[in-house]
């Protein structure tokens, strides 16, 4: 095992108002793969939030102006911050959550990417002309708008990506010019902590955002049903998803909801680029990522090759150690989710399932885990496992497998495996889901793509622009000019 020196620790437990806070009840934060204190944070309360949210409305409504040019270039110091401090902020994502440093160090520079994307919307933010002249009616007229802020941002992020799903809330909401307050996951608060402090560093305005480490029935409850918040992005479950929807009442929500990611291998598909693919997308972070892959249909005829080579691939992937270089899968966020994928692996296998690999557990560990002959129903099929397995099935039609995926109550992403690019787009367009990967699992995604899916899967998109157009609201200026004959 590679010994890490300790990570840098944020300045204070939470920040409002525009200074360090250090409230008097603490989260500890513990290593998922050892237990270990890496560190605190602030364990805030309902009055917290509201001292929060109303410092930030203030600012957004009554304090100086932060025009969009300063906007800009304050995210751009940032995205240069974050690139400069990658080892670090490595570190402090492997030693607090789930990644490998290998993964964490890729996670920085994801967000380095969409902290600079959300830079470069400024212009985003002029509107455009309005067409008077296309009506009789707007003889006279012309006008134009332009995209103003919300106002107030609720952010509530999730553990497995604990820095650029934050960078994905906070980054676009500020280039728009509205407020933040921002909710990290309790699991992994001193990225989020940390990345604030980075902001402030930049120039982003210390009354402009917020954050508020703490419990989601404390501190998620007060933030979502605040008066004062405009709109609320939020990423985790459904069942979260759907109590931040009953609380929230009539303010705009962006909601990402997780999937159980399916991949279709067709006749003709390149086995072997599939086989690498599957494996790298259902047994990434743990599997612990929305887009994992989660199920596979591979057409009969190919069944025994692609499983094969899955199963191949993945007794050589290395368990172990975050810290160690080596290492492709580290430990599960926590005993308890670790041990709710056992139950639901059990489950199946009970059922009938056949373990080809893997289905073993130890602590927060969970053994990369192929699963074939799974029943009907049963959860690892149904729900979003969130761990490290996958299930493979032959199929003979593929109607039969297009009505599978368009059952079921997720539809984030999905892949596509094949030579033929009218099969493909057959498939691809006969799929109800956010988005189709053809020749890659749908564990892909860009920063600037629209993200997101339908069903249970969410409300809205995400990705950079698209969360700048949510994030925004257009303002018209219409001027009714003096006519010439007058």
């Amino acid at each position: 095992m590679t010994t890490q020196p300790a990570p840098p620790i944020p300045a204070g437990g939470a920040f409002w108002a525009g200074r360090w806070r250090s409230p008097v009840a603490v989260l500890e934060v513990h290593d998922p793969e050892d237990g270990r204190l890496v560190g605190v944070a602030g364990d805030c309360t309902a009055g917290d939030v509201d001292a929060a949210v109303s410092a930030v409305a203030q600012a957004v409504l009554h304090g100086p102006a932060w025009p969009v040019w300063q906007r800009r270039e304050a995210l751009h110091r940032a995205a240069v911050l974050l690139a400069e401090r990658e080892a670090d902020l490595a570190r402090l994502i492997s030693r607090e959550g789930c990644k490998t440093v290998r993964g964490a160090a890729a996670e920085v520079r994801r967000a380095v990417e969409t902290v600079r994307l959300s830079a470069e919307q400024a212009d985003r933010l002029e509107g455009r002309t309005l067409p008077f002249g296309d009506t009789p009616r707007g003889e006279d007229r012309l006008g134009w708008y332009t995209r103003e802020p919300v106002g107030v941002v609720a952010a509530i992020t999730p553990f497995n990506d604990p820095l650029n799903l934050v960078a994905h809330k906070v980054a676009p909401a500020l280039i728009g010019g509205n407020g933040v307050v921002l909710k990290p996951a309790e699991q992994t608060p001193l990225v989020a902590l940390a990345f604030i402090e980075l902001l402030l560093e930049a120039g982003v305005p210390a009354d402009r955002v917020a954050v508020l480490p703490g419990r989601g029935a404390t501190v998620g409850a007060a933030l979502v049903g605040h008066p004062r918040v405009d709109l609320v992005s939020f990423t985790g479950g459904f069942a979260t998803g759907n109590a931040i929807a009953a609380t929230a009442g009539a303010k705009k929500t962006m909601m990402e909801l997780g999937g159980n990611g399916t991949v279709v291998v067709l006749p003709d598909a390149d086995v072997r680029r599939a086989a690498r693919a599957v494996v790298d997308g259902a047994f990434g972070n743990a599997g612990q990522n929305c887009l994992s892959v989660q199920r596979v249909f591979v057409a009969r005829e190919l069944l025994d090759d692609l499983v094969e080579r899955v199963v191949h691939l993945t007794s050589e992937l290395v368990v172990g150690s975050k810290a160690d270089e080596r290492t492709d899968v580290g430990p599960l966020i926590d005993v308890a989710s670790a041990t709710r994928v056992e139950s639901w692996v059990d489950e199946a296998v009970e059922g009938g399932a056949a373990v080809l690999i893997g289905a073993k557990r130890d602590g927060t560990y969970y053994w990369p885990t192929v699963l074939t002959s799974v029943p009907v129903g049963a959860r690892v099929l149904t729900e979003e496992v969130f761990g490290p397995v996958v299930s493979i099935e032959a199929f003979d039609s593929v109607d039969d497998v297009v009505a599978d995926v368009n059952g079921l109550e997720y539809g984030l992403q999905a892949g596509v495996f094949t030579r033929d690019i009218d099969s493909a787009l057959d498939v691809a367009q006969r799929l109800r889901v956010g988005a189709v990967m053809i020749n890659d699992t749908g564990d892909f995604r860009i920063d600037a793509m629209p993200f997101g899916g339908g069903k249970r899967s969410g409300v809205g998109r995400e990705g950079v622009p698209f969360a700048v157009d949510a994030m925004t609201e257009p303002k018209i200026i219409a001027i009714h000019r003096t006519p010439r004959s007058a």
